[in-house]
């Protein structure tokens, strides 16, 4: 072992550091807030009716009969120990469904439907080797279990035949493994959280840089499992840019992929394992590249004349290899939801009738004010004002406040829900107005009176995405209502070029656009993946792929 090899045993089978998150809404019961009396009036002011709704009772919370059989239960206990395989209702909620609006509306309603018949916790690698081997053997349906956050149906198998289920908990694997300083990687266990990643690597003078909205309680395994992007991708990249090398626990065995930075020995089986949601495998390990922690980080703030003068900005930064580490342009309508005149006061023209972009910077101290001034030169250029640093340190504050938010409007019987998307950048404006009209259009038909909003947060040399946020009324059946809503998005976003996720993943949602997107030779090769490492199907069944 040299100087720059590091194995620190830490964080074995510990709880997480993040505060348990409530089982009907996001993250945790202290950091939700009810909306000020002013917010009420304001939706009134839109067209968006407000009444009071809150989500039933633990007791009153409808949960399916346990179907698991007794034999089986018994031999999931011989892997893990009789503490690790939990049937009580609260773990059984708790396990139910992810955190869409549409998962939230039906938790709220008491409807825990979908719930598994038990949660079981394996301690490494092994433990989820057995486990997969005897749910093969016992035609048990496992569904793999990180932070619980996805938005796409992600945790909502089907096709299950009758067939007994249990979600397959990754927290106690949360271990920091080698650190290896003179390659920039380490190793770590898929059930680590975000939080407990960046505490872990603080200590040895390191950062993994990936801090997605979901960052507070989305896990390792998670982020790997849907191709995760966090904030920061304009300077650490997305986080299957991050990732070196895998280790998956598979019904078929155990598989490691991964052995140098690059290599032309085939295809990189380890896209097969990325993005594929827990479908094809369960990741226990992966190993990552790491960074030297930020000397600094600047977050400024701007006003841009229009959403169209914004894009042709930002395309230009790409265009010249400038994209800041932090980069997020918010349309119009965005910019007057979250950036009142009167936060700005004092500054030329304000962003009145305009849109707001953030910049940020993070990493060595000469170099982030050199990279601050030459795309400050570019934003100027372009009839950019300055707002101040205080604008972009307000934003990065405020940050993970957006889920929050959304519970908080459900509370007031509001539909609050996102949507996002990526195009080449000849193909965005359409993309943007395609999926706009599509959503006003929908839900406006159905008297919903929708305010969507949109911002572009993640560059590319060759395009960027888009982010949608909608909010509108319930009426009598909002998950009815947002289905044909998000058909519509999705129809719009073929038509115009568009993925149909940029970050999201497939989950169930995204499914009946797949093929439109690799075709359906594509679809078939999935499926013969599929086939070959979980061939009795016993994997998230009906997610990502039928």
């Amino acid at each position: 072992m040299t100087s720059a090899e590091i194995r620190p045993e830490v964080g074995r089978g510990a709880a997480s550091t993040s505060a348990e998150p409530v089982w009907w809404g996001w993250g945790s019961a202290l950091a939700h807030q009810p909306l000020p009396a002013s917010f009420s009036a304001l939706l009134g002011q839109l067209g968006i009716p407000v009444r009071a709704t809150r989500p039933v009772g633990p007791g009153e919370v409808r949960l399916p009969p346990m179907r698991l059989p007794a034999a089986a239960r018994r031999a999931l206990e011989a892997v893990v120990g009789e503490a690790h395989v939990r049937t009580g209702a609260e773990e059984r909620i708790r396990h139910c469904r992810g955190r869409s609006t549409t998962d939230l509306l039906l938790l709220r309603s008491g409807d825990a439907s979908a719930a598994p018949d038990a949660v079981v916790l394996p301690v490494d690698h092994d433990e989820v080797l057995a486990v997969l081997r005897v749910a093969t053997r016992e035609r048990v349906v496992v569904v793999p279990f990180g932070g619980g956050t996805s938005v796409v149906g992600g945790l909502v198998p089907s096709g299950l035949d009758g067939r007994p289920v249990i979600a397959l908990d990754l927290r106690r694997l949360d271990r920091l493994g080698r650190i290896d300083r003179e390659s920039g990687t380490a190793e770590l266990d898929a059930g680590l959280r975000g939080p407990q990643v960046e505490e872990l690597l603080a200590p040895h003078g390191l950062t993994l840089g990936h801090i997605p909205q979901s960052w507070e309680y989305a896990t390792v395994g998670g982020f790997a499992a849907t191709r995760s992007s966090g904030q920061a991708s304009g300077g650490y990249g997305r986080f299957d840019d991050l990732v070196v090398a895998l280790r998956v626990a598979t019904p078929a065995g155990g598989w490691d992929l991964g052995r140098a930075p690059a290599s032309a020995a085939g295809p990189d089986l380890r896209e097969l394992v990325l993005g594929s949601e827990g479908t094809f495998g369960v990741i226990t390990r992966v190993t990552v590249r790491v960074r030297p922690l930020p000397a600094r980080r600047i977050y400024e703030g701007w006003s841009v004349p229009d959403f169209g003068t914004g894009l042709q900005l930002v395309r230009d930064l790409s265009a010249r290899d400038l994209r800041p580490t932090i980069c997020r342009l918010s349309d119009e309508t965005e910019t007057a939801g979250e950036l009142p005149t009167d936060t700005v006061a004092g500054t030329e023209g304000g962003v009145a009738g305009g849109c707001r972009l953030i910049t940020g910077f993070e990493g060595s101290g000469a170099a982030v004010a050199e990279h601050a001034r030459q795309v400050a030169v570019v934003l100027r250029a372009g009839g950019s004002r300055p707002l101040g640093p205080d604008v972009g340190a307000a934003w990065e504050a405020g940050r993970f406040r957006a889920p929050y938010l959304r519970d908080a409007l459900l509370d007031l019987g509001v539909f609050a829900e996102t949507l996002e998307t990526a195009g080449f950048w000849s193909t965005l404006p359409a993309l943007y107005g395609g999926v706009r009209a599509a959503l006003v259009d929908t839900l406006g038909e159905a008297g919903l009176a929708p305010v969507v909003m949109c911002h572009v947060s993640h560059l590319y040399a060759t395009g960027a995405s888009l982010y949608f946020t909608v909010v509108c009324g319930q009426g009598d059946d909002p998950i009815r209502s947002w289905q044909a809503a998000k058909a519509a998005a999705g129809e719009a976003i073929v038509a115009a070029g568009g993925t149909i996720t940029h970050h999201h993943a497939v989950g169930t949602e995204h499914r009946p656009w797949l093929g439109d997107e690799i075709g359906s030779l594509g679809l078939d090769v999935l499926r013969a993946v599929k086939r070959t490492l979980d061939p009795v199907g016993i994997l998230n069944p009906g997610v990502l792929i039928g």
